[in-house]
């Protein structure tokens, strides 16, 4: 169902009586504040109400000491056009994951397009397509006003450096997973991805066994040599590489590391920890790879932050922090922190009813998914209480 269009302004949103405000950023994830004033979609202060200017406001929201994060970010999704998704025939899954507290979801490639076109002509324009196709779903409010950036191309043999000018030049800003078409080889990856770089489109590389008909093996060695931006999947999409090799890529790499929710497990958790030791926590983004053949995940953004948090004793604020200040710097992007001047992108959550935890971090530790309460973007409410997470002790009121 459509909520209100992207263009409806917010105009002044005071939200009071926060308890717990994460920032989104690991170094220093928990601000001392209860107050955030949104003007027109964009954060204008962060304090304590006492010294916030909050007279006039168009909008009041009371979070009933409810813990405030930003949106959480989807690094590695796979959409098609508009809110359906042909792998599973199903209808609104993204407006679902909207529900499990996802504001923005990055496309790693329009791969489950019946038919999609592999010659160069038609894979630039697919690109072009889906990259304006979903700026105006947005505008129009489909999918609940979720971020989609899609239009990203499966990079494919017979490509050249002005392909990649001319999409550039059209508005495409990402590349597909590398490895799902028909370029695999590191050497010939890397030189596309340079030109990708060059004109400001960041690259993913598919990481470990094959995923869908087409692709292949992408092992350590190839994705070292491709050296692209972002390090997709490294626990595997579904299948994994050996740990020895995703040390390898931890280690040997300076490029994103990210952890998807349709991938092993017990990968995901390992490299947590691994990047942990090395120091470089910074790099942790985190993704659904979803719809896959395994489906849909609404809640795979909260259920990786409670699987890294209960199993690889990632403090619960900062598996949070992968999610959005992480995955916002990695993919340069101005939402996914609370701070002044950013996108009012947000998600109100609490300890679901009747959890273990003494509060929603604690809870999340003990490996709970939080319920969230309402869900903000660009100022706007666009849910509130979520149809999808488990009922939470306490949720956010519109007061004015």
């Amino acid at each position: 169902m459509a909520g209100p269009v992207a263009s409806e302004k917010s105009g002044k949103v005071v939200i009071r009586n926060v308890g717990t405000m994460l920032s989104g950023d690991i170094d220093r994830p928990q601000l001392d504040a209860d107050t955030v004033v949104v003007n027109d979609g964009v954060i204008t202060a962060i304090g304590r109400e006492k010294d916030c200017d909050t007279s006039q406001p168009q909008r009041v929201i009371d979070a009933k000491r409810t813990t405030l994060a930003p949106g959480l970010i989807d690094s590695h999704c796979h959409p098609v056009f508009g809110d359906w998704t042909p792998r599973q025939s199903q209808l609104g899954w993204i407006d679902s994951c909207l529900h499990g507290g996802v504001t923005t979801m990055i496309s790693a490639g329009e791969v489950h397009l019946p038919g999609r076109p592999k010659d160069v002509v038609g894979v630039k324009a697919l690109a072009i397509t889906a990259q304006r196709a979903f700026e105006g779903q947005r505008a129009a409010g489909v999918g609940g006003g979720v971020k989609v950036l899609a239009g990203a191309p499966v990079i494919e043999k017979g490509m050249g450096e002005q392909d990649f000018a001319d999409m550039a030049a059209a508005g495409v800003k990402l590349l597909g997973e590398v490895g799902l078409g028909s370029v695999k080889a590191g050497d010939e990856a890397r030189t596309m991805v340079g030109w990708a770089r060059k004109y400001g489109i960041q690259s993913t590389i598919h990481t470990g066994g094959p995923s869908i008909p087409g692709s292949g093996l992408i092992d350590a060695d190839v994705v070292l040599e491709a050296d692209a931006d972002i390090i997709g999947h490294i626990n595997g999409g579904h299948t994994a590489l050996p740990y020895q090799q995703v040390c390898r890529l931890c280690e040997k790499s300076s490029r994103a590391i990210e952890i998807v929710h349709n991938g092993n497990e017990r990968i995901g958790i390992l490299t947590a920890r691994h990047a942990i030791e090395l120091k470089c926590p910074h790099r942790v983004i985190l993704g659904t790879d979803a719809p896959a053949g395994s489906g849909v995940q609404p809640l795979g953004i909260l259920r990786m932050i409670a699987l890294l948090s209960s199993l690889a004793d990632v403090p619960a604020e900062i598996a949070i922090g992968f999610a959005t200040g992480n995955t916002a710097r990695m993919r340069g992007l101005a939402q996914g922190l609370i701070e002044v001047g950013r996108p009012a992108d947000f998600v109100f959550m609490d300890k679901a009813q009747h959890s273990a935890g003494k509060d929603l971090l604690d809870s999340i530790r003990l490996g709970d998914i939080p319920g969230v309460g309402m869900v903000m973007i660009d100022g706007l409410v666009r849910c509130q209480r979520s149809r999808n997470t488990p009922p939470a002790t306490e949720v956010p009121v519109v007061a004015a």
